[in-house]
């Protein structure tokens, strides 16, 4: 029966509110169902889930969203725990429609209600299960890159996702790799599933360097774990056997710890990704959440323009600059160039800006780009930048990208740092192999530029030799300066808190130092407490370390005594 006009104005929050009232303490009774009925119902239509399992999961959700589990059930609804036990199977059937997911899926004990589906219930919309079929092949790596997520969370057993693979693969047998991997002949489950995780980790993470730490989770249990360590050690591994994966080597030697895809596999399994299994590792890629906090002193105008960067960075004020160019015909690219002298700052600023905007940071491994095979770089070059654009695609319309913790991740930075050996002056008449490659790489990067809708930051020491062609394509240019004797005042204390005021004020007047410097004599003087101690004065000692520093070819200014 179809239910009444004004249960079908209700939201569905206002459904599960109303749930949530009604059964609490309820011991689910006659009484309580029927006072419920019309919204249970309502719920239960918009899911596709039974009336018990609609009940369930608005207790979950007034107990959650998070480390809800079957004691909160039983004390929200006043039933023994025997009696809620029996409601187990409706949890599994909550966790198969993805309305709810296991925190461990190895004890099954404490769940969790997914970000999506919080998410569709604040816009009165039910979250459906994507759309797992007629796929290509870059959007199954997509779904592949989820559940392996799940499996690294434990939200997913080792065998839940081999079955959960094969049905993937069985409704998408127009996608080769699928098809490939279906038929490998002699190849168990088990390492079909480990072979997944190569292709994931490459394909998903530009990862072909696997060690043993990172492919646990795809066994059911430590004994498999061990065993195939020690045939993967041996190079009797199955898949080892069928040239699929093998041992990386270093000048020549074979590392028994260390493991990557064959070229072999690559050609065939991944060609319809496009897999240049020649290419240079360029760039590697640093999770916001990873960064470390620092505490940076500036000078007053550097903190100004910092300020500024930070508050244009945030994901909110950023969509909505970003919107703006769009709507008056201006490009979206951002490029940004920090210069000055060493130590002054540049690449920590560009990751503390990450770091507190919530971006990631694909970092430019600038001496690789020069391969040294003559064209090459011009290839990888080319393969950096596509690698950058399939990250910033991962991220919707709005900058911005649903992650587990229920926050939102941002559009990646991408920082080219130390670019003084690709932003340079170009050759005019350009007549050597090597000036025609530096200038062809020159020559993408800024076409590049031109079009590219993301966040890039490129740090030099030097700008006499900066290419007028790049300094046009520089939105913002921010000098750091070296501290100030205030700032280096700031800057000692911070690295060695225990210093008195008046040893830090000597230091800061007495050493023209950069942020840089400062910190490699705090790190002697850390060295010189953990072999000898502590000692009372400590300024002889770094005064010593300053002027070893001195030595080193950084000319300081000497001033006051």
């Amino acid at each position: 029966m179809g239910l009444s006009n004004r249960k079908l104005e209700m939201t569905l929050l206002q459904a599960i509110e109303r749930v949530v009232e009604v059964s609490k303490d309820s011991k689910l009774e006659a009484e309580a169902k029927a006072e419920m009925a019309d919204e249970v119902r309502y719920i239960a239509e918009r899911y596709g889930i039974t009336e018990r399992q609609a009940i369930l999961f608005c207790v979950c959700m007034e107990r959650g969203p998070r480390h809800v589990d079957f004691d909160d059930l039983a004390n929200h609804l006043d039933v023994s725990n025997i009696r809620i036990l029996s409601y187990a199977e409706d949890i599994d059937a909550l966790v198969h429609r993805r309305l709810l997911r296991y925190r461990d899926a190895k004890d099954e004990d404490t769940f969790d209600i997914p970000q999506p589906v919080i998410k569709a219930l604040k816009h009165n919309e039910v979250y459906e299960l994507p759309a797992r079929t007629g796929l290509d092949c870059a959007t199954l790596f997509e779904v592949l890159d989820e559940l392996f997520q799940d499996l690294d969370d434990d939200a997913i057993t080792p065998n839940d996702l081999i079955t959960e693979i094969n049905v993937l693969f069985k409704d998408n047998p127009q996608v080769s790799f699928a098809k490939q991997v279906k038929d490998l002949s002699r190849v168990s489950p088990q390492d079909k599933l480990l072979l997944l995780f190569f292709c994931h980790r490459l394909v998903n993470k530009d990862d072909d360097d696997i060690r043993f730490g990172q492919m646990e989770d795809c066994f059911v249990n430590s004994a498999a774990f061990i065993n195939a360590k020690g045939l993967l050690r041996s190079g009797e591994h199955p898949l080892m056997q069928k040239k699929l994966i093998e041992h990386r080597c270093e000048d020549g030697i074979a590392d028994t710890s260390r493991y990557r895809l064959t070229e072999q596999a690559k050609r065939t399994l991944l060609a319809e990704m496009k897999i240049n299994s020649s290419e240079e590792k360029l760039a590697d890629v640093i999770k916001a959440k990873d960064l470390t906090a620092k505490e940076m002193f500036y000078v007053k105008e550097n903190q100004r323009q910092v300020e500024e960067l930070r508050s244009f960075l945030e994901p909110d004020r950023y969509t909505e600059i970003r919107e703006r160019m769009l709507q008056n015909g201006f490009r979206t690219s951002f490029a940004c160039l920090f210069y000055g002298g060493p130590g002054t700052g540049k690449t920590e600023t560009a990751y503390q800006l990450a770091r507190e905007t919530g971006r990631d940071i694909m970092i430019v491994d600038v001496p690789q780009i020069k391969s040294k095979w003559v064209g090459d770089s011009e290839k990888n070059i080319k393969a950096l930048f596509d690698r950058y654009r399939e990250l910033v695609r991962k991220t919707n319309d709005n900058g911005k990208l649903t992650i587990d913790n229920g926050k939102c991740g941002a559009a990646p930075i991408l920082l080219f740092n130390e670019a003084d050996a690709i932003i340079g002056i170009r050759r005019q008449g350009a007549t050597s192999a090597v000036d025609k490659m530096e200038n062809s790489i020159q020559n993408i990067i800024l076409q590049e530029m031109e079009t590219l809708d993301g966040i890039m930051i490129a740090t030099t020491n030097l700008t006499q030799n900066l290419d007028s062609a790049f300094e046009r394509r520089f939105l913002y240019k921010i000098k750091f300066e070296k501290p100030t004797e205030e700032a280096r005042a700031h800057i000692w204390h911070s690295m060695i808190p225990d210093l008195s005021e008046q040893n830090v004020h000597t230091l800061a007047s007495r050493y023209d130092f950069s942020g840089g410097q400062i910190e490699n004599i705090a790190r002697h003087y850390a060295i010189d407490v953990i072999l000898h101690g502590h000692s009372e004065d400590a300024l002889p000692m770094l005064i010593r370390h300053c002027d070893n520093e001195r030595l080193k070819g950084t000319r300081s200014s000497k001033i006051g005594f």
